[in-house]
């Protein structure tokens, strides 16, 4: 019963990047790549119809043999009939980014270097690419003029209900390895804040789970498919994180439609990697009350 109930997830991962050498000397590991590979044998028990996975999905992306996992993955997917989309995060396209990005469109055929959108359950998932310095500049305004226009398009479509903005990179991380992202806050937020229907964004990049809430608006950061832990800034000049008490290891994200409105539930591997438990739960209604400045 449960896992039919489960079907109706559309679910987001992040950052399966197994650990490099180098991260190695900085960060402790806990059995990443097992996490990762229970990450993905609870979804293809779950069989959801869509699983949307925002980058980092390997630790070298132009090296053949770090897909091979993630090929095996993906075959399995197809024969549960569940669909994956895909963007490219910094270590996809890292050291070799032009082989990287070739190895990357093998696997996701559908992927547009600089932004696409899918439709699952009238929820628009627009994926963008934020590795901007592997796009040019005509590249560039061609992503910003095309988010722009389909964020407009979405809220006039009366067939879409709700829209979710994705990118790798985080506009707002505690994360004191790789912090925010200005340039995302700069090309990516000001359009999502302004979308009607746009309720969230999600991102990964920063190893964590992360909920921040600015002018109304919901961004969540879910970089738990299997890196290393990063430090995060508990300081008084961190970020507002409503989700300070929740920083679970390995973890990934389920999205249901509620009429207009999400509810999400971040589901969290448990330490001894036997099985995953409800760790975060909250609900974006349908009419986002404005906020008072």
């Amino acid at each position: 019963m449960e896992t039919d109930t489960r079907k109706r997830d559309i679910l987001f991962l992040s950052d399966t990047q197994a650990p490099m050498w180098v991260e190695r000397l900085v960060l402790r590991t806990h059995q990443n790549k097992k996490a990762t590979q229970v990450i993905f044998n609870e979804i293809l028990r779950i069989q959801p119809a869509v699983l949307y996975w925002l980058g980092d999905i390997v630790s070298l992306g132009y090296r053949n043999n770090k897909w091979r996992i993630i090929d095996q993955f993906l075959l399995k997917c197809t024969e549960v009939r569940t669909a994956v989309y895909a963007i490219m995060g910094n270590h996809d396209v890292m050291g070799r980014p032009r082989k990287g990005a070739q190895n990357f469109q093998q696997r996701f055929p559908d992927h547009i270097h600089t932004g696409y959108v899918k439709v699952t359950d009238a929820i628009a998932v627009v994926m963008l690419n934020s590795n901007f310095g592997i796009l040019s500049a005509a590249d560039l305004v061609t992503q910003q003029t095309w988010y722009q226009q389909t964020l407009e398009e979405l809220d006039n479509d009366p067939s879409i209900k709700v829209v979710i903005v994705t990118c790798h990179h985080a506009p707002y991380s505690n994360s004191k390895l790789v912090g925010s992202s200005k340039l995302v806050q700069q090309r990516f937020v000001p359009p999502y804040l302004q979308s009607q229907k746009a309720k969230l964004f999600i991102t990964g990049h920063s190893h964590a789970f992360e909920r921040y809430e600015f002018d109304g608006k919901t961004f969540l950061v879910i970089g738990g498919g299997g890196g290393l832990r990063q430090p995060l800034n508990t300081s008084s000049s961190r970020l507002p994180d409503i989700a300070a008490d929740y920083k679970p290891l390995f973890h990934y994200l389920a999205v249901q439609r509620e009429g207009d409105g999400l509810s999400l539930t971040s589901y969290c591997l448990n330490k001894d990697l036997s099985g995953f438990s409800e760790g975060y739960h909250f609900e974006i209604p349908a009419e986002t009350p404005s906020v008072s400045s």
